[in-house]
């Protein structure tokens, strides 16, 4: 029976670590151009078969490479990082409504954006300043937080304050806003990935690529962690810096993220719920397995924003539209303790 029932668990393991794999392939036909099937095969050999890419349309070279190859990539890259932060953060604070925006990484992400759409015009590229100011609401949260007798407690309830405030210096600098600069910026806040570029993912996707592989890394030591403080320093931790460096790599990888994407809600809320009630709460399996169904579940949104109509509804409007219910209907489900 035992036998059985591991083999069961290793074809669910082995069927979400291939989930993103497959839903990346498929994803290639989906737009508002459809390619024939044994087109889009020859198109994506095309690179290692001269002949097959000369006797190809260059319209088919353009839409598979030139666009929805940089957008899937991206997708995948971004569902991964939200979702490895969130079930890390969750893991870290041992609560299970933290998310990865919680430090204020999306409210400064926005304000910096509005920056350089409103008034700078581009000067300095939307990206860089999403992502410095994101850092910088992280660091205004850390800064404020220590020395707390309850750090966790601090920097969560630091967090609400700091993203309160650059919620309200985004409102000044929308009442500022020429309409042209407002349509630009609500359209990047409401998260998207139409803009994918293979520019944005060599400059996004390293960061988060190293984001996520050490998170996933210390996956073991989260466990300890959640141990408790006594605990995890008996067994030779050092807590303080654990903690750090998990808070670190969360935000440089959620920040690269929102920083080329805008901001993507309730993927790294729902993802490691979701991962738990099929895993487990060991945190050695959450964490890869929330970047494997995190990388899906987001490909798989953007693909129905691609399928559903002519134009595009914002990947990040999709996923809160059904990130609500969804996420009611686990909680309901789920009658097993969090940790």
């Amino acid at each position: 029976m035992n036998g059985r029932v591991n083999k069961k668990f290793k074809i669910i393991y082995l069927f979400l670590l291939l989930l993103p794999l497959v839903v990346f392939i498929l994803s290639f036909n989906i737009g508002s151009y459809p390619i024939p099937l044994r087109d889009l095969m020859k198109t994506l050999i095309s690179p290692f078969f001269p002949g097959v890419k000369q006797s190809l349309p260059s319209t088919y070279l353009s839409i598979v490479f030139g666009i929805r190859f940089p957008r899937l990539l991206l997708a995948l890259a971004v569902g991964a990082a939200l979702s490895v932060s969130g079930a890390s953060l969750q893991a870290l604070f041992k609560n299970p409504l933290v998310n990865e925006y919680i430090l204020g990484i999306s409210s400064g992400a926005a304000f910096g954006a509005s920056l350089s759409l409103v008034f700078l015009r581009k000067g300095i590229p939307t990206q860089i300043m999403a992502f410095l100011f994101a850092l910088a609401a992280v660091f205004i949260v850390l800064l404020i937080a220590r020395g707390s007798d309850s750090p966790l407690i601090s920097l969560l309830l630091t967090g609400v304050i700091v993203s309160a405030f650059f919620s309200a210096l985004l409102s000044l600098v929308e009442f500022f806003a020429s309409p042209y600069s407002l349509q630009a910026l609500f359209f990047w806040l409401m998260g998207n990935l139409a803009l994918a570029s293979w520019q944005e993912l060599a400059i996004s996707l390293p960061v988060i690529a190293v984001g996520v592989v050490l998170l996933i890394l210390l996956r073991w030591r989260m466990n300890i962690l959640s141990m408790g403080d006594d605990e995890a320093q008996s067994l030779g931790i050092d807590v303080k810096k654990e903690k750090m460096l998990i808070i670190f790599l969360t935000t440089l990888t959620t920040s690269a993220a929102t920083a080329v994407a805008g901001i993507i809600g309730w993927i790294g809320l729902i993802v490691p719920h979701l991962v738990r009630m099929i895993v487990g709460v060991d945190n050695r399996k959450v964490i890869p397995f929330s970047a494997a169904v995190g990388a899906s579940l987001l490909l798989l949104a953007d693909d129905m924003t691609r399928a559903v109509a002519s134009y595009e509804i914002p990947v990040g409007i999709f996923t809160s539209i059904i990130g609500i219910p969804f996420f009611i209907f686990l909680l309901r489900k789920s009658r097993r303790t969090w940790l």
